[in-house]
């Protein structure tokens, strides 16, 4: 027989075993990504297979998980076609009251994933099938966005491929339009690139991303109620405002089978906007629980600090010579600020990488005051990754470069004549 005090301390030690298996198959469980995909380690405790955060003016990167790898993008895809469409209307190619008809190609995409129900012949608007791409992720009217552009999807993906090479997105790789295709893969670096890029140059891409919903047809019963269940102004909606997120108005969210549960998304709070991308989480929700996760890391760690003031003087390069002017040189400055996202409480430190002066033909006087006369190139390097950062900002002149009078510069090109003279002779002892 066992005694009580011995028996006790069994079933203590066993108790306390269970209770750490069971921590254990909780982390496990928690760990996995779609259909029990392991995530990659990294230090937010994110569940995700790749990740990033990054500043969405500078693209300034301030936390990666696996930024590298190529991965199924699925629905996030769309960014590309919306980023292509708002290109062909700004070059005026498309306008957004331009009617499309449906094609056979766009009416019989499967109905099993987001859709608007198109029927070959249908007849719609761009701005009304932009729409049900930005807010509903419909797969239909995206075809029908392509075939309008190019064709058809194939051609189509042919002009997203060569986007992307023009906009040096490496490890894109487009086979659809939607992201239907497994084969469609792309990195979250160059995914938060391409968010960058859309952001910057189409900045009304967010008067569509950030609609709550939309009513495709005036007969429809019920709206096309909004993917991205992350948007700031969920917060009045019962269902969703536990998701809800103060700032969220875009961008993309994606799921097939291969890639998991993706979401591409943006936030603004005050003069900060960054933007993130998670890859294969474990649920609809998850994505935008992992996204929380790097936005509070990062509205809780950075802000951003001015590290050069606009006009500021550069210590190695002060002037720049010109010819033919009253003066034979001019002072310069820098034309804009500098600005880096820094930890909190961290000063950072900035140096001189290079400076770049056009060449003396073109350093001629009369020169205005605030002419380009070349650029200067800054570096910041982060203390705690070591990652280096540049800025490049233009160096303007100060004041006018007025052109000398003839009689000054026949002067002046005297007294450089002997001025040589003179070095030439005292260089032969």
């Amino acid at each position: 027989m066992i005694r009580p005090v011995r028996l006790k301390t069994v079933i203590a030690a066993s108790i306390a075993v269970w209770m750490v298996m069971l921590s254990l198959g909780s982390a496990v469980v928690m760990a996995d990504g779609y259909q029990g995909r392991p995530s990659t380690e990294n230090s937010l405790g994110l569940q995700v297979k790749a990740a990033i955060l990054i500043d969405a003016d500078s693209g300034q990167v301030l936390y990666e998980v696996n930024s590298e790898e190529p991965l199924p993008a699925a629905s996030m895809t769309k960014l590309m076609t919306e980023y292509i469409v708002l290109e062909e209307i700004s070059n005026g190619r498309l306008n957004w009251d331009e009617v499309v008809t449906t094609s056979a190609e766009a009416a019989s995409t499967p109905a099993d994933g987001s859709s608007v129900f198109l029927a070959q012949g249908d007849q719609h608007t761009v701005l009304d099938l932009y729409r049900a791409m930005a807010v509903g992720s419909a797969n239909d009217a995206t075809i029908a966005l392509a075939s309008k552009i190019s064709g058809s999807e194939q051609g189509f993906v042919t002009k997203m491929n060569e986007v992307a090479d023009q906009l040096g997105l490496e490890t894109a790789i487009f086979t659809s339009a939607t992201g239907l295709s497994e084969t469609t893969v792309i990195s979250t670096a160059e995914m938060a690139k391409l968010a960058q890029i859309i952001l910057n140059q189409h900045p009304e891409f967010l008067e569509y991303s950030k609609l709550q919903e939309y009513k495709f047809r005036e007969r429809d019963k019920t709206a096309i109620v909004n993917i991205n269940w992350m948007l700031g102004t969920n917060v009045n909606q019962s269902g969703l405002k536990h998701l809800a997120y103060e700032g969220v108005d875009g961008m993309k969210t994606g799921f097939i089978n291969s890639a998991g549960y993706n979401f591409t998304g943006t936030v603004k709070r005050g003069e900060q906007r960054f933007i993130s991308v998670v890859m294969d989480t474990a649920t609809k929700s998850a994505r935008f629980n992992e996204t929380a996760k790097m936005y509070d890391y990062g509205f809780s760690t950075f802000e951003k600090k001015t590290v050069l003031a606009p006009k500021s003087v550069v210590e190695t390069m002060q002037s720049v010579k010109i010819k033919k002017g009253k003066k034979k040189s001019l002072a310069v400055v820098t034309d804009k600020d500098i600005t880096f996202m820094v930890k909190k409480g961290v000063e950072p430190k900035i140096e001189v990488q290079s400076t770049d002066i056009k060449p003396d033909s073109e350093l001629i006087a009369p020169i205005a005051a605030g002419t380009v006369v070349g650029t200067v190139t800054y570096k910041y390097t982060d203390a705690d990754t070591a990652q280096e950062l540049t800025r490049t900002v233009n160096l303007i002149t100060n004041e006018d470069g007025e052109k000398g009078g003839w009689f000054r510069l026949m002067f002046r090109g005297i007294g450089d004549f002997f001025a040589g003279l003179f070095n030439g002779i005292v260089n032969l002892f």
